[in-house]
């Protein structure tokens, strides 16, 4: 959990990524906002739209390798299920968590796609111990 290389980096999708920072969808912004900026989510540092492999993530913590996907309604199409599950496959095997949340989660129930982000921490933090916070506390 400890190695972020990044040997999966691809610099050449850097520039699109800063366009998809700047145009976030509404879930995005609000998970981004209440959620993940800031080191609020226990204090790890995700990052917004990250270029992995020949995809950008939607959001990724390096220190847990994990991306977190939020799908809009075109995520409901056949062919688009496909394209993201050949994504989603690729990213893990480069060994990462892979989690999804549909937008109409996100702006529902925030709490709910709190805890489930929270508890998926603590699931990678009980299979790979991280040290200890530096303030001394404790994570889970």
């Amino acid at each position: 959990m400890s190695d972020y290389s990044n040997n999966y980096y691809n610099k050449n999708l850097k520039e699109k990524a800063n366009d998809l920072r700047k145009s976030m969808t509404k879930a995005e912004a609000c998970l981004w906002k209440y959620l993940l900026k800031a080191k609020l989510m226990k204090g790890y540092q995700f990052r917004r739209q990250r270029p992995i492999l020949n995809y950008i993530v939607d959001f990724v913590c390096l220190e847990l390798k994990l991306v977190i996907e939020v799908d809009g309604v075109t995520h409901n199409f056949d062919n688009i299920i496909k394209r993201d599950l050949i994504r989603q496959k690729d990213i893990e095997n480069m060994g990462f968590k892979v989690i999804r949340f549909q937008d109409k989660e996100i702006l529902g129930n925030l709490e709910g796609v709190r805890i489930s982000i929270y508890d998926t921490i603590c699931d990678i933090e009980r299979t790979y111990p991280p040290p200890a916070p530096a303030s001394g506390g404790h994570r889970c």
